[in-house]
């Protein structure tokens, strides 16, 4: 993936400097009583730096994950049941997996990608939704009848993972899987859901415990999910540690690669940079509201446009930036080992300037980074990313990041709030984010 520089658009403030070299020489020449300065007037030094912002972010392709079990014992027994609570946005879906225990290697799991959890008009769905659980075979051992007379691990074998419909490879029969684990969800609202399990194979000819599980949650981008098959692929071979939930009802080693891919992927929005002498930082103030003036459409949608705009016209503004990646637009981060997107600027500064920049944290509702309270001295070369930091804006009703059904990114349109802007906590009521070093990278050479 290459991210090239788009330089933005700038508007110079500087007045036109009026010479006044020959009117102080008249008026030297009228009161010789006074010591002569004959050195030249001039306007301070410009100096000319390039300003970069990178999106290093090493990104995750799972939003959330878990892992769930019985209450009294690991084991979900006929009757029992358990609860995943979790948040996703349109197009997310959440899947899991669970031995179907009184088997050599049969497990039951939602078919890829998993339970969809809103309509296609962006409703969420609540209630029943046992049919898309399906039973599956992990290929890895001879399936024997199905009951307590099992003898584990079983005789190996080394197939792909198919569905059981009906019957399996061996001949043994089954009830649909929807006849024996029941899945209902509930939406609390602002994009959190809970998704109960219940074992309901009691009494039946397919009677089971059902194993510790794993559970997660993709993001989505762009309408795609990042990973659509997270914890098992039809027709390919177990993979990742789903053998040992398969086989022997150990959820450790599916867990431990599900955390592996499980953390924060945003996009940053086109970054706004002002070069600005005399005045406070013209785009926000910590305690402060939204000023109206802009930042709000920065923060919920990264749209820098309406605020480059107010703020050509403001006195001790120089000068105004738009920063765009070429191909995507937005500041991509780090993806299956491609660097992220990265943009840069020659600016024209003088002794006192300062730089503000801003950038959206894509995957929310109205986060933002930006330089603190006193900007960036532009004069001042290297790695200045430690001047960053994430704000709220306060004019959006905060939800998961990344899962979030009123986020603007992901479809969603922001439920107005109104509270001063602050620092975004860490851990937040949500998760824990990454430092701040390793979502953007500001460098001045």
């Amino acid at each position: 993936m290459k991210c090239d520089p788009t330089k933005g658009e700038k508007t110079n403030m500087n007045s036109t400097k009026i010479t006044v070299i020959s009117a102080l020489a008249v008026l030297a020449s009228a009161f010789t009583a006074c010591k002569k300065d004959n050195s030249p007037l001039s306007d301070p030094v410009s100096e000319k730096t390039t300003i970069s912002v990178e999106n290093v972010l090493n990104s995750k392709p799972l939003v959330e994950s878990g892992v769930f079990q019985g209450g009294g014992s690991p084991l979900i027994l006929p009757g029992q049941s358990v609860t995943i609570q979790f948040s996703a946005a349109k197009g997310e879906a959440v899947s899991f997996a669970t031995m179907y225990g009184a088997s050599n290697d049969l497990f039951f799991a939602p078919e890829n990608p998993g339970i969809q959890v809103y309509s296609s008009y962006g409703a969420p769905i609540e209630g029943d939704v046992s049919a898309q659980v399906k039973l599956w075979d992990n290929g890895t051992r001879i399936n024997q009848k199905p009951g307590t007379t099992v003898s584990h691990p079983g005789l190996a074998e080394s197939r792909n993972i198919t569905e059981v419909n009906a019957t399996d490879a061996q001949g043994n029969t089954y009830l649909a899987a929807s006849k024996l684990i029941k899945a209902t969800l509930k939406y609390n609202g602002n994009s959190l859901f809970a998704l109960t399990i219940e074992n309901t194979s009691g009494g039946t000819a397919n009677e089971t415990p059902l194993s510790p599980g794993v559970w997660s949650v993709s993001y989505i981008v762009g309408g795609n999910l990042l990973n659509a098959a997270p914890l098992y692929m039809k027709d390919k071979p177990s993979a990742n540690g789903l053998t040992w939930i398969a086989e022997m009802g150990d959820n450790g080693p599916l867990s431990t690669y599900i955390k592996s891919i499980t953390g924060i992927f945003t996009p940053l929005s086109p970054v706004l940079v002002v070069v600005y002498s005399g005045i406070d930082n013209p785009l926000y103030k910590v305690g402060e509201n939204d000023r109206n003036q802009g930042l709000k459409d920065l923060a919920q949608k990264g749209d820098a446009s309406v605020l480059a705009s107010f703020l050509k016209g403001k006195t001790g503004v120089k000068s105004v930036y738009v920063l765009a990646a070429s191909t995507t637009n937005v500041l991509l981060p780090a993806i299956n080992g491609q660097p992220g997107c990265r943009v840069s600027q020659e600016l024209s500064v003088t002794k006192g300037d300062r730089v503000a920049i801003a950038t959206m944290y894509g995957f929310s509702n109205d986060w933002f980074f930006a330089s603190g309270a006193d900007g960036i001295d532009p004069l001042k070369k290297g790695d200045v990313s430690t001047n960053i930091a994430l704000y709220n804006n306060g004019t959006a009703l905060d939800q998961f990041p990344g899962a979030g059904i009123t986020q603007f990114n992901l479809a969603g349109t922001p439920l107005t709030e109104s509270k001063p802007i602050s620092l975004v906590p860490n851990p937040n009521p949500f998760t824990t984010l990454p430092d701040i070093q390793n979502f953007v990278r500001v460098t001045l050479q």
